[in-house]
């Protein structure tokens, strides 16, 4: 974990309540804190007029620039959404353990859901240039909301779109589509709310790696704000998370 600056090159909304931005590192340090960054991971960016950190998860790098894909739900976020080009923002960066893809197998299986998804973009890229065969299964509320489909297609991704209320590919939920494709999964992973994960997990029998949405107060395991319950105790998603396999994490 660094301390880094980072300058923003964009700050655009994707639905009516989710912003993409890409940031670029200012210096070498933030270039190597950037660069040392595994999918999965997060950054905590400091708001001015906010005494706690945002955590936001990483969801793509090209080289020197870093991509975050977030929801606006409070005021540190609005803030954030307000954000022009060419401004700074002071950042922890990376943090948390991210994806293991060493267990992926030839054909692994990526579900997110809402904004679980971004998190995802950045482990379809690496596991196709890896040469697996990668499924993906984005679950949303309805046709709008919507995010980063296309750009799971340009990594050569096969897509499966579920919405709740059926306006855009399968009605239901993710754990739905999953029932005609699942024969062929060698292994996945997911993220998203934790009701989408407690299906998932008691559904699957495949094994699998959860990355799990929780509340963060210090971002680096200090405060024990995003305690959760494991096989081995108490752990911090923030620290020992925010992924965890499927034999670990208690739901």
């Amino acid at each position: 974990m660094q301390q880094v600056t980072l300058k923003i090159l964009s700050n655009t909304p994707l639905t009516k309540d989710i912003y993409r931005m890409w940031l670029s590192a200012e210096g070498e340090e933030s270039f190597a804190a950037i660069q040392q960054t595994v999918a999965g991971q997060f950054m905590n960016i400091a708001v001015s007029g906010c005494y706690l950190r945002r955590p936001i998860s990483i969801c793509d790098i090209d080289d020197n620039k870093i991509c975050i894909v977030y929801k606006v739900i409070g005021k540190g976020t609005a803030a954030i959404s307000k954000m022009q080009r060419g401004e700074s923002l002071d950042v922890l960066l990376p943090l948390g353990n991210g994806f293991d893809l060493t267990t992926a197998g030839s054909r692994p299986m990526l579900v997110g859901g809402g904004v679980g998804v971004p998190p995802l973009l950045m482990l379809a890229k690496q596991l196709r240039l890896q040469g697996k065969e990668v499924d993906t299964v984005l679950g949303f509320n309805t046709k709008e909301d919507i995010i980063l489909a296309d750009e799971f297609r340009q990594a050569g991704c096969n897509v499966f779109i579920t919405t709740v209320d059926g306006t855009e590919g399968q009605r239901g939920f993710v754990t739905d589509a999953l029932k005609g494709i699942i024969q062929h999964t060698t292994y996945f992973y997911a993220c998203g709310p934790i009701p989408m994960l407690r299906a998932l997990n008691s559904t699957m029998t495949i094994p699998s790696q959860l990355s799990v949405e929780e509340r963060m107060g210090c971002g680096f395991g200090l405060c024990m704000g995003c305690t959760c319950k494991t096989t081995a105790g108490a752990k911090q998603v923030c620290t020992d998370g925010p992924v965890f396999k499927t034999d670990e994490i208690i739901l």
